[in-house]
């Protein structure tokens, strides 16, 4: 066996930094074209074997799983994520997974359904014709309220403050961050001390919640409610701590990848006006107007492939990493303990090897049984193996249901010189947000007419004529 695969060339003393050049998603993809399936670097102290092949990525997600960890950064993160799923190991992995695993089940997440849709129609109600918005912070209150309600059943006051929080946490958790060890956390700067008081504010308003939950002792229909009250097989149930580590796993899970989903699903839709119209085609013909329900979806074949392509090239997982227990032999390499694995929705999903013009927006890709057809893990926005996951129903569920309630009422509108620049952190957010124009659309409800492009355009050059004088 070799020791190492070829990799780029390290500075002597921090080796590479792909997460804090000008374009880690670009430099990735280009040692991936240069050194194939498998390549070497080293980022400071991390070493770190970056695999490029669903094979060798099935290997260690499924048929060798057990001799894996979470990665440095995610163990690193269990100051602020806690022993949540997202973070915890073996046993206590398995006994969280097996009493959060209730609230997870089809029949449970479907009684979201109907939340979903009334939240998105309360958005609807603010937005007007021609309003100008940061479509992706739209998307991102939308599912903080939708998670928020899911998970506590409470209202606007513990949105804005959750909201508030994790947005500071969000941007103080990228690029070289990542991988900061914890001590330097506590240095004395305006930047962190801003970052532990976001922390602190999340959990104040979390443990509130649970305790007068303990107080109230009755399933109100949310998630808390059902992990108070779900045993193990001992008998036990969840400690605060315990609750409260599973609330803040929850609460980046079930908002931000959805949120991410839906502001990249918008900004293609955008630049691909024939899919747009495809997709607006199946929402009339299905919905004539109206609010979806949960029963629809099966109707909704072609926004349900508008969503998997949007995943495909956009993942907001855009990366898995995994740290060696112990030596590890992988196609013609033996991985060290202690080294780190990474495997990159983004990289894999644009691979022309498995997908045709790969970095074509196209989701009549997915036509018949295409994904059957791939390998296994050439597509895996929600990861896979024993730690998929568990919330990829719900996600993909939202997802659906937010495009479909939108989408039949208004056009989002993104102006084709913006630069809007995917920024991989613990999820591929926009750079700076996305700027976008509504346009309402013509419905059985409204009766109001969509703007043709060119009409948009004028208006938009109107608009910033009169801004201008």
């Amino acid at each position: 066996m070799l020791l190492r695969p070829p990799g780029p060339k390290p500075n002597v003393l921090i080796g590479n930094m792909p997460l804090a050049s000008r374009d880690p998603l670009g430099t990735f993809s280009r040692w991936a074209r240069e050194y194939g399936d498998m390549f070497y670097y080293r980022a400071g102290w991390i070493h770190v074997y970056f695999l490029n092949h669903p094979e060798l990525i099935e290997a260690v997600l499924v048929r060798n799983y057990q001799n894996f960890l979470k990665d440095k950064v995610l163990q690193n993160s269990r100051w602020f994520f806690g022993d949540g799923l997202l973070t915890s190991e073996r046993d206590v992995w398995k006994k969280q997974r097996q009493l959060c695993q209730p609230a997870f089940h089809r029949e449970r997440v479907a009684t979201y359904g109907k939340l979903m849709t009334d939240y998105a129609e309360d958005l609807l109600r603010s937005w007007h014709h021609g309003e100008e918005v940061d479509v992706h912070q739209e998307m991102m209150e939308l599912t903080l309220r939708i998670v928020v309600r899911a998970l506590f059943a409470v209202e606007a006051e513990a949105t804005s403050q959750v909201s508030d929080a994790l947005n500071v946490v969000m941007r103080n958790i990228s690029g070289a961050r990542m991988i900061m060890p914890p001590i330097l956390r506590m240095l004395p700067t305006p930047g962190m001390f801003k970052f532990r008081g976001a922390v602190e504010q999340l959990n104040k308003t979390v443990y509130r919640i649970i305790a007068f939950r303990r107080q109230e002792q009755h399933d109100s229909g949310d998630l808390l409610s059902m992990l108070m009250r779900t045993r193990s097989e001992n008998g036990e149930q969840m400690s605060d701590e315990q609750l409260r580590d599973e609330v803040m796993t929850f609460l980046l899970a079930g908002h931000e990848t959805t949120a991410l989903a839906l502001s990249w699903t918008w900004y293609l839709l955008s630049r691909h006006p024939e899919v747009e119209r495809k997709l607006h085609d199946e929402l009339d013909s299905v919905l004539g107007g109206r609010v979806p329900e949960l029963s629809d979806l099966p109707n909704l074949t072609y926004t349900d492939k508008v969503i998997k392509e949007s995943l495909r090239l956009y993942p907001p997982a855009w990366s898995l990493a995994r740290t060696v227990l112990k030596d590890f032999d992988l196609g013609n390499y033996r991985i060290p303990a202690g080294a780190n694995v990474v495997m990159s929705q983004w990289v894999i999903h644009r691979d022309p090897r498995f997908f045709a013009d790969p970095d074509r927006f196209d989701p009549d890709r997915w036509n018949g049984d295409a994904l059957t057809k791939l390998p296994k893990f050439a597509y895996f926005p929600f990861g896979g193996g024993p730690r998929q996951c568990i919330g990829a129903s719900f996600a993909t569920m939202e997802a659906l249901l937010l495009l479909a309630t939108i989408g039949r009422r208004f056009e989002v509108r993104i102006d084709k010189d913006q630069e809007v620049t995917p920024t991989p952190s613990f999820t591929l957010r926009p750079k700076n947000g996305i700027a976008a124009t509504l346009v309402q659309r013509r419905s059985i409800k409204t009766g109001l007419p969509s703007l043709t492009r060119n009409e948009w355009k004028l208006t938009k050059d109107l608009r910033t004529l009169r801004d201008d004088l």
